[in-house]
């Protein structure tokens, strides 16, 4: 976190306006980055350029809308979820499903891929989080966040509870945020942790003993969940809210960065944001609205 903290890109790159419906998540590819895939309401997952915004390719299966997408390592598969409660693992190339791993017995909202994507985690609306090894059944709510790490899976959950299980050690540790947490993401050196929650509040907690590092407000995020990230080089946080408009904040700080309040960039609810991994003033952002947007700085 030495970079200097600067505003979410606003200049907008492209649109796409391929789905039917709602999008519901925008992932970047590994690596450089340079496709993108997008899930929807339409049940449709689809994979574009991220220069020309040009379709690549459409990947059908589910028979309910798509909830959330995690991409492997090296590109060569990606998982996804729905409310059709089965966790698919794909093929990017032939574009068939390599998996199906049943078991929830409610919507699954997240999955997500550890760092080699040996390990497939998926948290849902029954409450459990699972892998193909383990069922994780101590929350209480509907799960909405997911990480998994090398040693550890954190969620998030409707509960208020932020869950951390260390895999190795068999041991639990729970936080209590208090309102229902609908995103959770640690920093790179993994001592704090980024907590979007659903009274309007993103927080910064430090791992070690629970204190809140800073909070970040202004955002309208009440009834949808949307996800929070970092921005470049962890030097700020950036959210989406159910107004449609990009806020950014100093991480050290919590000053509120670029113009107040910031303009609306989408029609409705605004269901994902994602940094470039590696790029600075490179973001996506998709929204109940239907489309998907490429941003640049």
């Amino acid at each position: 976190m030495t970079s200097p903290a600067t505003d979410a890109p606003r200049t907008l790159h492209k649109t796409i306006s391929s789905h039917k419906g709602a999008v519901n998540v925008v992932r970047y590819a590994k690596g450089n980055a340079a496709y993108g895939l997008s899930g929807g309401r339409d049940r449709l997952i689809k994979l574009w350029n991220r220069e020309t915004a040009m379709e690549i390719k459409t990947y059908s299966g589910h028979g309910y809308e798509v909830l959330c997408l995690d991409v492997a390592h090296d590109n060569s598969k990606f998982a996804s979820c729905g409310g059709d409660r089965i966790a698919y693992v794909w093929d990017v190339t032939s574009g068939e499903t390599i998996r199906r791993f049943h078991g929830h017995a409610g919507r699954i909202n997240v999955v997500a891929l550890n760092a080699d994507s040996s390990v497939l985690a998926s948290g849902s609306y029954d409450s459990t989080s699972r892998q193909a090894i383990q069922t994780l059944d101590d929350a209480r709510d509907s799960i909405m966040s997911l990480h998994v790490g090398p040693t550890e899976i954190i969620t998030g959950c409707v509960d208020g509870y932020v869950r951390s299980y260390d895999i190795r050690k068999g041991q639990l540790n729970s936080d209590l945020i208090g309102f229902p947490v609908s995103s959770v993401q640690p920093t790179d050196d993994s001592l704090s942790l980024l907590i979007g929650t659903l009274d309007s509040t993103i927080r910064l907690m430090d791992r070690a003993n629970g204190a809140m590092l800073n909070t970040f407000k202004g955002h309208v995020n009440k009834d949808y969940s949307t996800k929070t990230c970092f921005g470049f080089g962890q030097a700020s946080v950036i959210s989406g809210d159910e107004e449609g408009r990009i806020w950014s904040w100093d991480l050290l700080t919590a000053t509120p960065m670029g113009p107040q309040p910031p303009p609306k960039i989408h029609e409705k609810v605004i269901t994902w944001v994602e940094h470039h991994p590696t790029t600075s003033g490179d973001m996506l952002t998709a929204s109940a609205d239907g489309t998907v947007k490429i941003w640049r700085s």
